[in-house]
Parts: C-alpha cells; sequence; structure tokens
C-alpha cells in the first residue's frame, strides 16, 4: 500500500537549511538539506482509526504541533533530498499502517515430541559411552 505523492503533497510543507553532509564548499553556500513537515492531522487520505495508529506508531517523529518531521542531508542536490524524503515519509507511513497477522498458538505434534526425546535419548547415551569407567572393589 503506497500513497501517490499527488495524494501527499497537499499536507506537506518543505523547509531547506544548509547541510553538515558531502560537498565540500558546496556545503557553505547551498541550502540542500531539507526537513519535511507532513501535517497528519489535516490529511483526509487517512481514516481516524489509522491518524490513530500512525500517530501512535510515529511518536518520536511527531512535532509539538502534530507535524510529521522526516529530515534529509545526503546528497548534495536539494532536489534529491525532497525526493528522498518523500520516499521516507511513504516508507514510514506504510510501515505505521501495515497490520501484522495475530500469531496462532500451536502444540507440538506428538511425532516431533517423539523424536525429540529419541534424539534426546541418543545423546544421552552417548555421552555414557565416552566416561571412563574406573575400578569397582
Amino acid at each position: 500500500m503506497n500513497f501517490s505523492r499527488e495524494d501527499l503533497l497537499p499536507y506537506i510543507t518543505f523547509k531547506a537549511s544548509r547541510s553538515g553532509g558531502k560537498g565540500g564548499q558546496n556545503v557553505n553556500k547551498v541550502s540542500s538539506k531539507v526537513e519535511l513537515n507532513f501535517d497528519l492531522q489535516q490529511a483526509d487520505i487517512f481514516s481516524e482509526e489509522q491518524k490513530r495508529r500512525i500517530g501512535e506508531k510515529l511518536v518520536n517523529r511527531l512535532t509539538a504541533s502534530g507535524m510529521i518531521q522526516v529530515v534529509s542531508e545526503e546528497e548534495r542536490s536539494q532536489l534529491l533530498n525532497k525526493e528522498r524524503s518523500l520516499d521516507k515519509l511513504n516508507h514510514l507511513l506504510v510501515m505505521a499502517l501495515h497490520v501484522p497477522k495475530r500469531r496462532k498458538a500451536t502444540k507440538p505434534s506428538k511425532a516431533s515430541v517423539e523424536r525429540r526425546l529419541k534424539d534426546k535419548q541418543q545423546k544421552a547415551f552417548k555421552k555414557l559411552s565416552r566416561q571412563k569407567k574406573g575400578f569397582e572393589g
């Protein structure tokens, strides 16, 4: 379940600043670091239940105003960092909305229990045969 950028863009604001990443003197004069803020509460592409789930899963990424924040400064170009931050946001949203399957508790089969006990007994006999037998008397 991926979200199209066109659906997400109306709720996103970008802020650019100077990056400390790679780029030599370029980092001193070009604002290539991108900070993406996604307004989760305003996004009507999610139901209230989905918003709640995203808020719980991404609580460490939420700002005080309820925005999801993603920062990218890996690339030398502002445009590439914007693309990367959009990909990161998409991945975060997909992972937050993923509901894992519930595990069904099962018991080991009779055959597997018997096999385990048989192997255990064979190991015990093997170790007994390795012991040095002393003279009794």
